[in-house]
């Protein structure tokens, strides 16, 4: 059974009102206002809730970056926010925003068999984590009994397929830690990845991988094939060997989840492999510099504080991501005036409930009403999503760098700012206007 049969019916279960509203908002988004957006030099609007927070921190602010917004953008408490962090995998947070915005929430990602001109077969994919070995089976089904193949079949001539995929020096980020390549949460981003190219640990050599499985399929039908590795990105020697190349027939296409549950799993259960794909897919690039080029542009584009912004991966595992607190409680802000941002609330972990978050703070006050994404890395924890309060959302965001136990820290800021939610010196001006001070 496919992974995603569950983050669906969790989206469905749990915001489905929400989520089918957005159905009928697939527009632009609304222009962005700047102006309400947390700059550098803003000051935060709540003392109260800026005196907490420092009392929840103690002693040493330095490891800390910490922003609190209104659902009017406001800045309402704000400790080192303007300093860029490594945010761990509240890197999936921008990554799942910009490919919601470019793709939407129900397109689906495509593995498919091509037949050229010269009688030559071609898989090509774009990175379904879910890809299974009985979906290849049928490609290669296909590939071995229509199109003109059968009758290779059955002379013992094997069948010529190209499995069309990114070249191996372009299977993980320059800057991931090679210890993490070898486990599951760090396996080879690729084009063509059976099970997100990980069982119990990564799969090394997904291409090898690829092959004995077609060859396996090939053989238990008795046919053969004649497999070669192509570069997707090169398609001009393909066409200059094979002049059919530009016009190919399609076969057969296996889908993947639509999007909406691959953004649950990158973000619910903040899957490494799904985060990559999604930015690779929506800067419609799998060159990585390309995509997070594009997807930095986005961000400027959509009037995000942009102070010492770093994007070095979609997910998070690279420490050469750099961003500020500000610039990820803005995006959760801006997100929620998205036309599709249900989709992007409904993707999150629930303190206490679900994804990551399922145990955190269970039996508070924050269960069932803070949705978020949670980051770890070794001497790294960051915190950041919309928590639910009597006054209306709060966007938050909470990045650790070096500080000792920030969990519980996190939860008691977290209730703070769902107590604080109507400042009180907001109570006190206003009655004081009235002439009841």
């Amino acid at each position: 059974m496919r992974r995603f049969a569950t983050a669906i019916a969790l989206i469905t279960s749990v915001s489905g009102p929400a989520v089918q509203a957005a159905d009928a908002l697939l527009q632009p988004p609304p222009p962005v206002q700047r102006q309400g957006l947390p700059g550098r030099l803003q000051r935060p609007l709540c003392p109260q809730l800026q005196s907490t927070i420092r009392a929840a921190v103690g002693g040493s602010t330095a490891p800390w970056s910490i922003s609190v917004l209104d659902d009017r953008g406001q800045l309402l408490a704000d400790l080192n926010g303007w300093l860029p962090r490594i945010p761990a995998s509240n890197q999936k947070l921008i990554s799942t925003a910009f490919a919601l915005d470019r793709l939407g929430p129900d397109q689906r990602l495509r593995t498919q068999l091509l037949r050229h001109g010269d009688g030559s077969f071609e898989i090509i994919g774009e990175g379904d984590p879910d890809l299974s070995i009985e979906e290849l089976q049928r490609l290669a089904m296909v590939a071995l009994g229509q199109g003109g193949s059968r009758s290779r079949v059955t002379t013992g001539e094997p069948v010529r397929l190209m499995l069309r995929d990114v070249p191996r020096q372009r299977w993980w980020p320059n800057d991931w830690p090679v210890d993490d390549r070898s486990y599951a949460y760090g396996a080879p981003i690729t084009r063509l990845a059976l099970t997100s190219n990980a069982l119990h640990m990564a799969v090394m050599d997904p291409a090898l991988r690829l092959r004995r499985v077609m060859q396996a399929s090939a053989k238990q039908r008795g046919g053969q094939f004649e497999m070669v590795m192509v570069n997707s990105e090169d398609r001009t020697g393909d066409q200059r060997r094979n002049p059919f190349s530009r016009l190919p027939q399609l076969l057969h296409t296996e889908e993947s989840a639509p999007m909406h549950a691959l953004l649950s799993l990158a973000n619910t259960e903040s899957h490494n492999f799904t985060a990559e794909v999604l930015l690779r897919e929506g800067a419609d690039s799998w060159d990585l510099n390309r995509a997070l080029l594009a997807n930095t542009r986005w961000l400027q584009a959509q009037g995000m504080p942009m102070r010492g912004l770093r994007i070095r991966d979609g997910s998070g595992l690279s420490r050469a991501n750099r961003v500020t607190s500000r610039t990820l409680a803005a995006l959760l802000w801006r997100m929620a005036q998205h036309p599709l941002g249900a989709y992007y609330q409904a993707s999150m972990a629930i303190a206490g409930r679900r994804g990551t978050l399922r145990r955190y703070w269970r039996g508070t006050s924050l269960q069932g009403r803070f949705w978020g994404k949670t980051g770890t890395l070794r001497g790294v924890r960051a915190v950041s999503g919309i928590l639910e309060t009597n006054n209306g959302p709060r966007y938050v965001s909470m990045i650790a760098n070096g500080a000792l136990d920030p969990k519980p820290v996190m939860g008691r800021i977290l209730q703070e700012t769902q107590r604080l939610s109507r400042c009180p010196s907001w109570s006190a001006a206003l009655r004081q206007r009235d002439g009841l001070g």
